[in-house]
């Protein structure tokens, strides 16, 4: 990559950061509802793997996924909006945090069911084959994922078909507070692609630049028509695994060590200042510049419009039925017969 490129890398993996520690902020000032999971540590997975893909490749993740929307294309205040439940978010709030979505850029969830996301991957990956498109899907998941039937279920389909995929695990060592060697019989995670005669790849997953040849590779084969591939991308989640959780269980020390490894600061230290690419004032002028960004994001968020009262029942059904009610008040449905007819007028009975 050239130098601007290795800065936009850096630029990218803080701004994921300083988002997610001002949803903290929120969430602790009762802004954002709900569940709020976080992903501190993990950003060279996301800020690689995205990097490595195409614009118009197809993105499945967990429910930690408010790096990879941004990443994908949603602006940082759509994405704070969304997560506050606002009308400007990137559903109009009605996603939240665990289930964030943006058609715009193939962008297709945050899955809150772990692993239900999966098999749905897989099938449009199974759509791009049929169609020819070019398109490679990227199914982000977690460690825990790995030991449940649709996982199995995803990755031998995948390779009976040699569909254009990825499954990209991030695993940070811990499935909610159970360590993968508690959770997993096989804690080497890539081990379980041989079931399946699957090309597998274990990558450092604090390691942004390798986590982008990883992905890249994985691409190229999919593309080419040589199957999925399993990465496992090994990293350490810096919080616990939700805004909920006391993170009690993890031993303190082991969290220590692991923020030595900070992707962060070690892309920083190693390959920006190291190389000469930028200087310690460069890398202050960017972090004050995404600050700036993402507080202006809080800032839309918290002054944009709740979601009407009336938009209550859009997208749950084609159209609103009869008993549908807000505030006691009847909605009432449009008038489908007249329209019904007036198309079979046109173009013959449906």
């Amino acid at each position: 990559m050239d130098n601007q490129s290795l800065i936009s890398l850096y630029r990218k993996m803080l701004l994921v950061r300083v988002f997610e520690d001002k949803s903290a902020e929120m969430y602790t000032k009762a802004r954002i509802a709900g569940f709020l999971h976080l992903t501190n540590g993990q950003e060279a997975i996301a800020v690689g793997a995205m990097s490595a893909l195409n614009a118009d490749d197809d993105l499945f993740t967990h429910y930690r996924d408010h790096g990879y929307a941004i990443l994908k294309g949603a602006s940082p205040e759509s994405v704070m909006a969304e997560l506050f439940g606002r009308a400007t978010g990137t559903t109009g709030g009605r996603g939240g945090s665990m289930h964030l979505i943006h058609m715009d850029t193939n962008y297709w969830g945050g899955y809150a069911i772990v692993g239900g996301h999966l098999t749905l991957a897989s099938g449009v990956a199974a759509a791009n084959q049929f169609h020819g498109n070019g398109r490679v899907v990227t199914c982000v998941m977690g460690d825990g994922s790995t030991n449940i039937g649709t996982f199995h279920a995803a990755l031998n389909w995948a390779q009976l078909w040699k569909l254009p995929i990825i499954f990209l695990v991030e695993n940070n060592q811990f499935a909610m507070g159970t360590t993968i060697r508690n959770h997993s019989a096989l804690p080497d995670v890539y081990r379980k692609a041989d079931g399946y005669g699957m090309a597998a790849e274990q990558v450092d997953g604090n390691d942004v630049l390798a986590v982008h040849d990883v992905i890249a590779r994985a691409a190229a084969r999919g593309r080419a028509g040589e199957g999925p591939t399993l990465v496992e991308a090994v990293t350490y989640r810096h919080r616990g695994h939700s805004m909920a959780d006391p993170d009690v269980q993890r031993d303190k020390a082991e969290i220590a060590d692991w923020k030595k490894r900070d992707p962060i600061h070690r892309f920083a230290n190693e390959v920006l200042l190291k190389r000469g690419i930028a200087s310690p004032q460069d890398l202050e002028e960017i972090s004050a510049e995404v600050e700036a960004r993402v507080d202006k994001a809080a800032e839309f968020a918290e002054n944009s419009p709740e979601p009407a009262l009336d938009t209550l029942y859009k997208h749950i059904y084609m159209e609103p039925v009869s008993n549908m009610q807000v505030g006691g008040s009847l909605i009432r449905p449009p008038q489908i017969g007249a329209r019904v007819a007036s198309s079979e007028g046109e173009n013959g009975r449906q």
